[in-house]
């Protein structure tokens, strides 16, 4: 019994640990459990005082006392030694993806190791008798490897030993007589050990690289963060915000119906009061009108005559001799004063939004690379059309206002206070914000390509409301002889713009501005690296000096392209029909 009872290891398995029996116990009824199980097991039932078998149920009172089964613990132990002996390692037959041993015969079985002098791979077995046959001196050894064949040339079935500097092979003696005569040749360890120099320095170029890499996923993960929580806090004070400017309509707009409902209240009052003293002279001179009619009519000489003197007077009015009523009585004045008051916070509301607009796409966690290519600006490509409030009464503008033209015509623009009186300017209606990139095609004399704020002077002195000649405004001019830059009145000369089209390209957060010569390639002809406080609008003027030159015009064109994927693939799009190689680089002037 004692010989067969290790093989049924259920037998001395705790059914409450599911494990070998540790320090085994037989509780009365006859079960085995561990002496810990079975006791962490009663602890928890001593408060009702009754105890009870884990597996049959059957109940004890009082707790029984525990005794280790020292039978069951020698089994165990002969149990654990059996284990530990099926443990032991048995040789292994090569399965499939193995390295086999290239010495055994018949059944292959696992190589443990590759002699990389023999070039053969050794089982446990094999490799203890190489080990034997060369005692005196040791082969580099390695984890067993199908790679053996790599290290034998191909062509004189001879070990790889030497490494050719020439033609960065490795090689056999036997190469060396042949096609690698004469190469610098060194022996493969001292091959080694220059590369191993050279892999070392690559390997420390790379972990630094790794070292840059986290950091910068690092610093990323961390803005990704700073930039929910500040989108989070931006969001709820915004919206904190216009409540309160909600609130503050609101309550202008009890103030504005109150005052109305005052004035109502208070016409209407003295009106009334009006009224009635009006009905009272009315009634009082209806009845002296029924007095002297009934007069009239009387037979009686000496009555008519005693009577007459007391009615014929005329009462006289008491304040009412003259009442002016106002025949246009109307509150269409505040109507109109309220619709005005509407239109200028849309203004203002819509300026304000662009430059929150520009504030906002200002937060980037990733700066994106300047562009290089007609492609790569392409991307940021916008729309403006010019503000007919602030187009000069000398320009015409005309296709959508797109188009303008100094006109020998003075145009019966309205008075507005944005309307530039100097110098023939226009702003356009559309601000700059981010990355903004624009096209325009020039004819005549001394046309001004402009951003300006749009807090530049409409009126008055020259060197304010001029384009170029304040800080408020950065100018182009150009011509058919010469080109200049204008900022701050301060001239930049500059090569003469060949090009009829001329691309301006705008970053505000980085405080760029950038002109390009635009033909068949794009070409540099001025950039400002500077530092914007302001929404930026494009603008257009005519004339150098006093001198002008009718007829002179500049359009705002159309780049349709808006998918970067279209531009590249399709072919209608990929030159925007005007026979312009998008994906050409930008050149200097």
């Amino acid at each position: 019994m004692a010989e067969a009872a290790p093989n049924n290891h259920e037998l001395f398995t705790c059914s409450i640990c599911l494990d070998l029996l540790r320090d085994p116990v037989t509780i009365p009824c006859g079960h085995s459990y561990c002496m810990g199980c079975i006791t962490s097991c009663w602890n928890q039932e001593d408060q009702k005082g009754v105890y009870s078998c884990p597996q049959c149920r059957q109940t004890f009172t009082p707790r029984p006392v525990l005794s280790k089964n020292n039978i069951f613990a020698e089994l165990v132990e002969q149990i654990k030694k059996t284990r530990i002996q099926a443990a032991a390692p048995v040789p292994c037959n090569a399965g499939p993806g193995d390295v086999e041993c290239d010495v055994c015969t018949g059944r292959k079985l696992k190589a443990v190791k590759s002699c990389l002098e023999c070039l053969v791979s050794y089982c446990e077995t094999h490799y203890k008798v190489h080990n034997d046959i060369i005692p005196g001196r040791k082969h580099k050894v390695v984890d067993a490897t199908g790679q053996l064949q790599e290290r034998i040339c191909t062509q004189h079935e001879k070990p790889l030993e030497i490494f050719c500097r020439t033609d960065l092979s490795c090689v056999c003696w036997l190469c060396l007589v042949d096609e690698h005569k004469g190469h610098d040749t060194v022996s493969a360890s001292a091959g080694r050990k220059e590369k191993q120099t050279h892999l070392g320095q690559t390997q420390s170029k790379i972990q630094q690289r790794i070292q840059e890499r986290v950091k910068e996923l690092q610093e990323l993960r961390k803005a990704v963060e700073t930039l929910k929580s500040s989108a989070q806090t931006a969001v709820e004070d915004s919206d904190r915000i216009f409540t309160e400017m909600i609130r503050s309509i609101e309550r202008r707009c009890s103030e504005v119906k109150e005052l109305i409902r005052a004035q109502e209240k208070a016409e209407v009052s003295q009106t009334e009061g009006l009224l009635k003293r009006l009905e009272q002279e009315i009634a009082e001179l209806k009845r002296r009108d029924a007095e002297l009619e009934q007069l009239s009519h009387t037979e009686d000489d000496i009555h008519f005559l005693k009577t007459f003197q007391s009615v014929s007077e005329t009462p006289e009015s008491k304040d009412l001799s003259c009442i002016s009523v106002n025949q246009g009585l109307s509150f269409e004045a505040v109507k109109k004063s309220v619709t005005s008051l509407k239109t200028q916070l849309e203004n203002f509301c819509e300026e304000e939004v662009m430059t929150i607009s520009a504030s906002v796409t200002k937060v980037q966690a990733i700066f994106p690379p300047e562009p290089t290519t007609r492609e790569d600006f392409l991307q940021y490509s916008c729309q403006f059309t010019m503000d007919l409030n602030t187009v000069h009464r000398d320009l015409h503008l005309s296709e959508g206002n797109r188009r303008v033209e100094w006109s020998n015509k003075v145009q019966s623009y309205p008075d507005h206070p944005d309307r530039f009186d100097g110098r023939p300017q226009v702003l356009c209606r559309e601000g700059v914000s981010g990355r903004c990139y624009w096209e325009v095609e020039w004819s005549g004399e001394w046309v001004d390509v402009v951003v300006s704020y749009k807090s530049i002077s409409r009126k008055g002195r020259v060197d304010k409301s001029v384009f170029g000649s304040n800080d408020q405004s950065w100018s182009l001019i150009t011509s058919s002889s010469s080109s200049s830059f204008w900022h701050n009145n301060k001239e930049t000369k500059l090569p003469l713009v060949a090009s009829s089209r001329i691309g301006v390209y705008v970053d505000h957060r980085a405080g760029t501005l950038a002109f390009y010569s635009v033909s068949d390639t794009m070409t540099l002809v001025h950039r400002v690296q500077t530092t914007f406080t302001h929404t930026l609008y494009p603008g257009f003027g005519f004339g150098i000096g006093f001198y002008y030159v009718l007829g002179s015009s500049v359009k705002l064109l159309s780049l349709r392209c808006t998918d970067a994927e279209s531009r590249l693939h399709s072919p209608s799009l990929s030159t925007l029909g005007l026979g312009l190689d998008i994906r050409s680089p930008v050149k200097l002037l």
